[in-house]
């Protein structure tokens, strides 16, 4: 927190000398009022966080085109401090405006538009919709799929969200099937004590466990343990699987 404390006042100052030095409509304002909000979202002051994006937005809505990228970044920002506050009709309001934006300026397969259809994705999955995250996850995987190298963690990101749909769907073949894709993928990609790739673990975990294949479901969930032993993330998983079926490790 100490040092968030210092980037705020340094940020406060160099706000009030660019509001006596610049316009009230300067893009070096909106700048600063952008990173205060950025400071405040990190730290949970999220109302604080939308007053000062709303202040950014509102100057950047006036001077740049309307379908310029920095406006769009503005509207995720927004959007995602929504969604940490759990007002999901909010969040998706501005990341939808932050989607159309990218659709309008960028190729269809960028991979900017697939971040913003997976993160409109796992809103729907916070909501309980997962027929409809699975339509914007799967949007994300087939740009993904053909933006990015096999191995690219994005694409693990995508298929783990697909894997979670498909999960609470009860279909768990099909939840599998990706998140097996997604753990190849951490398996190749990242050192084999990465949290992601512990989380991943327990995601498989939690599908066997629905299925009712326990053995195979606490094989994952161990394994996912010894790799959050070693990191600052602790495994859920496990823990939860031992209290619901009153085993002790």
């Amino acid at each position: 927190m100490g040092n968030y404390s210092q980037a705020l006042e340094f940020f406060d100052k160099a706000l009030k000398m660019r509001q006596k030095l610049l316009h009230e409509n300067y893009l070096d304002l909106a700048d600063s009022y952008h990173s205060i909000g950025s400071l405040h979202s990190d730290i949970g002051n999220y109302l604080k966080a939308l007053d000062f994006y709303d202040r950014a937005l509102k100057i950047r809505e006036k001077i740049l085109p309307e379908n310029h990228p920095v406006v769009a970044a503005t509207y995720r920002d927004i959007g995602t401090v929504y969604n940490h506050m759990d007002n999901y009709s909010e969040t998706l309001k501005f990341h939808d405006t932050a989607l159309k934006i990218k659709e309008n300026v960028l190729p269809d397969n960028h991979s900017d538009i697939a971040t913003s259809c997976d993160s409109i994705g796992s809103v729907y999955n916070n909501m309980g919709n997962y027929s409809k995250a699975l339509e914007f996850h799967d949007k994300a995987r087939k740009i993904n799929e053909k933006a990015l190298p096999e191995n690219h963690p994005n694409l693990a990101i995508s298929y783990n969200h697909i894997g979670f749909a498909y999960n609470r769907l009860s279909n768990y073949s099909k939840a599998l099937e990706f998140y097996d894709k997604a753990l190849k993928i951490n398996e190749n990609s990242l050192p084999e004590n990465h949290p992601d790739l512990g989380i991943t673990y327990d995601n498989v975990g939690s599908v066997y466990q629905n299925m009712g294949n326990y053995p195979k479901a606490l094989e994952c969930y161990e394994k996912g343990l010894k790799i959050f032993e070693k990191s600052t993330i602790r495994s859920s998983g496990l823990g939860h699987f031992l209290h619901t079926h009153q085993l002790r490790a």
